[in-house]
């Protein structure tokens, strides 16, 4: 059997997730020998235990002969008795023990694994109080039935083989308790599926409230800002009393199992009592098997008591088994590979490109279905470049099919780079076979070139987001029917993770920032190309080091603290939005990728900072492919291409002045008109106007910067 020391497993293995029951069929069998030394150790002491009733009998029935000899016979039997059971039970304990936490740490580390797979597309399909259920609770009942089966097992068997000794030692009593042994067992079953039922809503509402608790701690700041503390709090305090009561309702239904495995196995024992005393009186059996049928008696509560746990295991784990498979069985489909090569990024479905020298940025006019491009008549667009409708047969090979997920450059850059440090090395530089050349979407018809600044312009957030995870090489549909985003014509999602990942890196409209130094943040998997603070010069991240570094003065008494030293709190907590935002754009620029797409990276800045921002991005990714999510003219001024996304598709491209003058749908979503402040002259006034010179970083005052604390 392994020893704890070998956890973590180096390879928890791959498991069957087609259903729940077939995914705790394959737990026990890939740790089948912690099982079966479990059920030996049990065995032992189920034997031991059902035999002692066995001395006691001869034992008495000794002093009733007045046999001295007997008498330390049965002595010395139950002296040997008594050290069987205490060494089989303390080593059931141990393996059963022991069998629970490589069960729990096992799927544990699967989840993990899924995790990182599929970053934070694993919250988009699955909610995330749900994904914390599954990681904490379920992985608990899952892990006490792989244990609770060895102890069945044994239980199972012992209660087997004193049912066949009493049916041959005494033949009246023991055809009365094999009766009565198979109704005690069955007893409790038809209770369970209610009792399920009310566990599974008591864990539901659970859920919800974990849930709630979590988007609270992480809007807590804003809550203080608005004044919604109290309407939150409320908001907690009902949920967690539908908890309680949900609890209460639960807990009455399994006491009422608990009463029943109490009542009947004493009415078994008073009936066995009543008639082997009557049995006794008669003559037909001695005062000794009387005492040894009892005992036996005595002792079927034990196994008994195994089968109501196996039952209660097998309710809760059942369940809780479907729910971990239905997150593990989300994974990246494996499509066939197309031919390497140079080209544009292009988006399936949409007309649009990309060069591969350019930095291209994508509008979306808003969701719905896609529109044909005989929708659109050339005409509508004078002064834009409209893409050929047999783009998409450019490229080479069949378009295999994509699945749910996403690289991302949050949690799955920072979960590696945590691993590697634990494990004493330096994140790995990218796999220079990775293949290059331009982002293309099927899909959509999307072509991003390489080497150039691509801005994609949609007016729907939903679509731009769903747009940012297809070029990031996974599709976030369930139907998986879509074709696979190819990078240099080949299929992205038939690349390995390791090698998809370093060619594409897709940064989240809201990145999260683990907890720990700044240095941590940025020691992420990179290519070496882009030092830190560089990366940092161009996100514009002066005013976040000048407040860090305040904070850190004010809590210690050395002179100059570093910056790179400071603490980040969970998920930034501590910083602003739009800080939080620029550290994040720092670190996907530290990153290196061949392709980054950005969503709506300077949303939450203000526009000379967002301007800056656009110039440093421009430079810091000269001869990378950039692809950028937004509607800022400032933005857009600086992107080598412009193309514009309607209802799912691409349909034209150019260079943002002109799609401005010459593209009605595209202005009304860059310019937002109709809106109050906005309109065509204001939005082709601020997109003409020079960028603002350099100046000085913000002023911080109180931890934010003077753009961030309105």
């Amino acid at each position: 059997m392994p020893s704890l020391r070998s956890l973590p497993l180096p390879d928890p293995g791959v498991p069957d997730v087609r259903s729940g029951f077939r995914f705790l069929l394959w737990l026990e069998l890939s740790q089948w020998r912690g099982q079966l030394t479990a059920a030996m150790w049990g065995l032992l002491h189920m034997a031991a235990v059902a035999s002692f009733p066995a001395g006691v009998g001869i034992a008495v029935q000794a002093v009733v002969d007045r046999s001295g000899t007997r008498l330390a016979l049965a002595g010395g039997l139950m002296l040997l008795l008594g050290a069987l059971t205490a060494v089989g039970d303390t080593m059931l304990h141990r393996t059963a023990v022991t069998n629970w936490i490589f069960a729990a740490a096992r799927v544990q580390q699967l989840l993990a694994r899924k995790t990182v797979e599929l970053g934070s597309v694993l919250t988009r399909r699955v909610a995330a109080g749900e994904v914390v259920a599954v990681s904490t609770g379920d992985v608990e009942k899952i892990g006490w039935f792989v244990e609770a089966l060895a102890r069945f097992t044994s239980a199972l068997l012992a209660t087997v083989g004193v049912a066949i000794a009493m049916l041959v030692y005494q033949p009246e009593l023991g055809v009365l308790v094999a009766a009565a042994v198979p109704v005690l067992a069955l007893a409790v079953l038809p209770l369970l599926p209610a009792a399920t039922r009310r566990a599974d809503l008591q864990r539901e509402k659970a859920g919800r409230a974990t849930e709630l608790a979590s988007d609270t701690v992480a809007g807590l700041r804003v809550l203080r800002g608005i004044g919604g503390e109290e309407l939150f709090l409320d908001r907690y305090r009902r949920a967690s009393q539908q908890v309680r009561t949900a609890a209460v309702h639960s807990a009455r239904m399994w006491a009422l199992i608990s009463a029943v495995q109490v009542i009947l196995p004493g009415l078994l024992l008073v009936g066995v009592a009543w008639r082997g005393a009557r049995l006794a009186l008669d003559g037909r059996i001695s005062v000794g098997e009387l005492v040894t049928v009892y005992g036996s008696v005595v002792f079927l509560m034990l196994p008994l008591q195994n089968f109501a746990e196996i039952a209660m295991a097998w309710s809760f784990s059942r369940p809780s088994a479907k729910r971990a498979a239905r997150v593990l069985g989300l994974s990246r489909s494996q499509a066939r590979p197309a031919p390497v090569g140079s080209g544009d990024v292009v988006t399936a479905g949409s007309e649009a490109g990309t060069d591969a020298r350019t930095d291209t940025m994508a509008v979306s006019s808003g969701p719905g279905s896609r529109l044909p491009r005989s929708a659109l008549p050339d005409s509508a667009l004078p002064d834009s470049k409209v893409l050929a409708p047999d783009v998409a047969a450019s490229v080479p090979g069949p378009l295999p099919a994509a699945v749910p997920g996403k690289v991302t450059t949050d949690v799955t850059a920072d979960v590696t780079a945590h691993s590697a440090r634990a494990a004493g090395q330096h994140p790995a530089a990218p796999d220079p076979a990775t293949p290059t050349g331009d982002l293309f979407d099927p899909e959509t018809g999307l072509r991003a070139p390489a080497g150039l600044l691509t801005a994609v312009v949609c007016g729907d957030p939903d679509a731009a987001g769903r747009l940012a995870d297809r070029l990031g090489g996974h599709a976030t549909d369930a139907t998986g029917d879509a074709p696979s985003v190819t990078l240099g014509g080949q299929a992205l999602d038939a690349l390995a993770l390791p090698a998809a990942r370093a060619a594409v890196l897709v940064q989240d409209k809201d990145p999260v920032l683990l907890s720990g130094t700044l240095a941590e943040l940025l020691d992420v998997p990179r290519s070496g190309a882009v030092p830190p603070e560089a990366a940092l010069t161009a996100a514009q991240c002066g005013d976040v080091l000048e407040s860090l570094v305040q904070s850190m003065a004010a809590s210690s008494a050395d002179g100059a603290p570093d910056p790179m030293q400071a603490t980040i709190t969970e998920r930034g907590r501590s910083l602003s939005g739009g800080q939080r935002q620029r550290l994040a754009l720092a670190r996907s620029l530290v990153a290196d990728p061949q392709v980054l797409v950005l969503d709506e990276p300077t949303s939450a800045v203000d526009a000379h900072t967002e301007a800056r921002i656009a110039r440093g991005l421009k430079e810091i990714r000269a001869h990378r492919t950039t692809v950028v999510f937004t509607s800022s003219p400032l933005v857009l001024d600086r992107a080598d291409q412009v193309v514009f996304v309607a209802d799912g598709t691409a349909v034209a491209v150019g260079d943002h002045h002109d799609l401005l003058r010459g593209n009605p749908e595209y202005r009304a979503v860059v310019t937002r008109e109709g809106e109050a402040g906005s309109g065509p002259s204001a939005a082709a006034e601020a997109a003409s106007a020079p960028p603002p010179a350099p100046t000085p970083a913000p002023a911080v005052r109180g931890g934010l910067s003077m753009e961030e604390s309105a």
